[in-house]
């Protein structure tokens, strides 16, 4: 189908299966990650993966705040500015709050100083130029389609819960105070992709449209894939 392509897609639930497909191409399944929740991987493999997982992180609320600059419905709006308080953290809620900072407690319970991880000093090539894409296509793109790019979070609960058992059992190494960033999205993504999903299948009715949310969910799981790349090169 081309681009420009009007006529009526699938239903709904259709579309929703299309998107979850996606899943098979969901970075849980990288050898790095395989090994990552297998206990395989040394304690300078972990901090390597934390420390470039961090220009990522850094990069959720500015991904987000493009959105928002793109999108003109305030309903949409209004909930979908949670996620920036949710990694920038609140005045109200003190400097040690959001998932930015939880991120950084995990890197020093890993044994990584905060200037080392704030520096970027660690971040390969590979995971800066995949980072950037995603915020460029999150600024460039319809919102819609931005939106769509999200959707990964349909994978993450699975995830997450994998991660922190693994993380729980084999690298004790680690203060189990720094893994709150994951506690935290067990609950956070799952809100996330439900929102999503509600503005996908509410804006995404032609062939055209879904397709283009189907290739843009495609798009982040290659972002994310390509990270995945870059730190299992350098570290392994």
């Amino acid at each position: 189908m081309t681009a420009t392509d009007h006529r009526t897609g699938t239903s709904p639930e259709e579309l929703v299966a299309r998107l979850r497909a996606h899943a098979r191409s969901y970075h849980s399944l990288h050898p790095f990650h395989l090994r990552m929740n297998q206990g395989t991987l040394t304690p300078d493999q972990i901090r390597g993966w934390v420390a470039n997982r961090f220009a990522y992180q850094e990069a959720i609320p500015l991904k987000d705040a493009a959105i928002l600059a793109n999108c003109p419905d305030v309903a949409v709006r209004r909930r979908w500015i949670r996620r920036i308080t949710d990694h920038d953290g609140t005045a109200a809620d003190g400097p040690q709050s959001g998932g930015i900072e939880a991120w950084l407690r995990l890197g020093q319970a890993c044994g990584l100083s905060r200037e080392e991880i704030l520096d970027r000093r660690h971040v390969q090539p590979g995971v800066r130029f995949a980072v950037d894409a995603y915020v460029t296509f999150a600024r460039t793109r319809p919102w819609v389609e931005a939106v769509a790019s999200s959707l990964t979070e349909l994978f993450a609960p699975d995830l997450m819960a994998e991660r922190l058992a693994a993380f729980e059992r084999y690298y004790t190494w680690i203060d189990g105070d720094g893994l709150q960033y994951f506690r935290n999205r067990l609950v956070q993504a799952p809100r996330d992709s439900e929102h999503a999903l509600e503005v996908v299948t509410a804006h995404c009715h032609t062939i055209a449209e879904q397709d283009a949310a189907e290739a843009a969910l495609s798009f982040k799981c290659d972002v994310l894939w390509a990270m995945m790349d870059a730190i299992d090169h350098a570290y392994t």
